[in-house]
């Protein structure tokens, strides 16, 4: 039987100076998982190493510079993947080289049900 979403968290991360992707994509993850308690899990008996599908959507301006690997091991339970894709912002430093990249995070928790 195909899994079905069960839940969808949305979060957003930034870093403010250093134009780093990966660091945005960890905290706009961080951020959907704070709004998250999978206390359903144990009701439904279900394992969450095993059990439980992540499917994490990534958006930033530069996807490529997305370290997807790292973003994937900061996630704690489940079966992961991870994709990043156009999408977030970048706030470009009129001053100097230091732009402020804004990442989203989409975080679906996929379990297989009866």
């Amino acid at each position: 039987m195909p899994a079905k979403r069960v839940i969808l968290e949305l979060g957003t991360g930034n870093d403010l100076h250093g134009g780093d992707y990966t660091k945005a994509a960890l905290r706009a993850v961080q951020d959907a998982l704070h709004h998250s308690s999978l206390v359903m899990l144990r009701t439904l008996g279900v394992n969450p190493k095993t059990g439980m599908f992540v499917d994490v959507t990534i958006g930033v301006a530069q996807p490529d510079k997305v370290d997807t690997e790292k973003v994937r091991a900061s996630l704690p339970h489940g079966i992961v993947t991870v994709k990043a894709v156009k999408g977030g912002l970048d706030v470009p430093d009129p001053e100097g080289n230091d732009p402020a990249v804004i990442a989203s995070a989409a975080v679906c928790v996929r379990l297989e049900l009866p």
